[in-house]
């Protein structure tokens, strides 16, 4: 017998430990590939925020958490024993956090966003504006004015619209080009905008700020004013905080950044969130009117809105709670927006109401304007201003929820 030849291996090939190695391997390469495309789709594309997607994308890891030490580990119970308690600590976690934003998401009031145009639109049979009882005595049917306004006068110059303006006029709105019809709402910053540059007609709202006075000035346009009616400018908080009044002087130091805390005006121990609008809205303006030499704060970007509902929305939100102050116009607070967490203050001792904007003695109150360019030649622009300034055009006027000039 021949001794010196070596005996031949009897394992099969899958059993080699180099390939079942790689085997391994490929296999945790599948498992981490899986898991890391999960928690992309899921990071991506589940409607989660905060810490809810980061639970989720947790989450989506765990078949790689499994399958990689099963593969490479022989204690496999151990591995499922504490696989399964990572998984339920997760799910735990994601429960809790869907419960908590749940019970949130049923504290906030969320407003309309500005205002729901569609319920306040002329020739509607189920429209909130004010209509008269009768034909009104103008009736224009060609050279139409074209108007547009702030979403707080929206639902008076639309029903100026629905009585003086034939019922094929519709309502336009942003993507406006040189055939838009008459009847417009792009807000107050567009509206000036249009109004510089002579593409509208009459603007309905609060007085321009200082940079859309500069622009119409470029533009080589001069602003003329109607007042049509007045208006309170007031400030609100949430409904909790014990502070129904503060005086111009503190408002003026709360913007200013002088007053920080509620303390200092008798309010709670509680810093003071004070949010504005954005440059060349109209309360903004006001706001900027209102501070006259007091220089006004800087505030942080978060709490600026674009919207004035969003203004309202925030300081209503229950987690502001006694913190927060806004500001806005009367008739939209308390008459479009109506949101019922938000109190509005009395200013040095007097509440804003029609009689207290009529008589004075609000110390806040504003000229409701129809703003026109020097040098319009359509006839119907005076024509319907003179309208606008009649018994039927201040009936709709003071209906509506402003104060009247007559």
């Amino acid at each position: 017998m021949n001794h010196d030849t070596a005996p031949t291996s009897n394992i099969p090939f899958y059993q080699n430990k180099w390939v079942r190695m790689i085997c391994k391997l490929i296999l945790a390469a599948c498992a981490v590939f899986v898991s890391f495309y999960a928690g992309f789709l899921v990071l991506i594309f589940v409607s989660m925020e905060g810490a809810n997607a980061y639970l989720s994308g947790a989450a989506a890891f765990l078949p790689a958490a499994l399958l990689l030490p099963l593969i490479f580990f022989k204690q496999r119970r151990k591995v499922l024993k504490y696989w399964g308690i990572a998984t339920g600590i997760l799910t735990a976690m994601i429960l809790v956090n869907l419960v908590i934003n749940a019970y949130n998401d049923s504290k906030i009031i969320n407003t309309t966003p500005n205002i729901n145009v569609q319920e306040y639109l002329p020739f509607e049979e189920d429209s909130k504006i004010v209509t008269l009882d009768h034909p009104a005595n103008l009736q224009l049917a060609e050279d139409l004015p074209i108007l547009d306004g702030a979403a707080a006068v929206f639902p008076v110059y639309s029903a100026f619209v629905n009585a003086t303006y034939p019922s094929h006029v519709k309502l336009q709105q942003y993507d406006l080009t040189d055939q838009a019809g008459p009847f417009r709402y792009t807000n107050t910053v567009n509206g000036y905008y249009s109004l510089a540059q002579k593409e509208i007609d009459i603007f309905f709202g609060a007085y321009p700020s200082k940079d859309q006075i500069q622009f119409a000035a470029e533009q080589g346009t001069e602003f003329e004013y109607t007042q049509i009616g007045s208006e309170a400018f007031v400030f609100f908080v949430h409904k909790d905080n014990p502070i129904d009044n503060l005086t111009s002087e503190q408002i003026r130091s709360i913007y200013s950044g002088q007053i920080t805390n509620w303390n200092q005006v008798g309010g709670a121990n509680k810093k003071i969130d004070a949010y504005q609008r954005n440059q060349g809205s109209g309360s903004q303006s006001m706001l900027v009117r209102f501070m006259g030499d007091t220089p006004l704060m800087d505030p942080p970007s978060e709490m600026v809105n674009d919207l004035m509902s969003g203004i309202i929305e925030k300081v209503s939100d229950y987690r502001s709670s006694t913190g927060s102050i806004g500001f806005s116009f009367r008739y939209y607070v308390e008459g479009i927006i109506q949101n019922p967490d938000i109190k509005i203050l009395s200013v040095d001792g007097v509440a804003p109401t029609v009689e207290s904007i009529k008589n004075g003695s609000y110390p806040i109150t504003t000229p409701l304007y129809a703003v026109t360019y020097a040098g319009n030649t359509n006839e119907n622009v005076s024509v319907l201003l003179e309208w606008v300034l009649s018994e039927e055009g201040q009936e709709i006027i003071e209906r509506t929820g402003y104060a009247g000039v007559k």
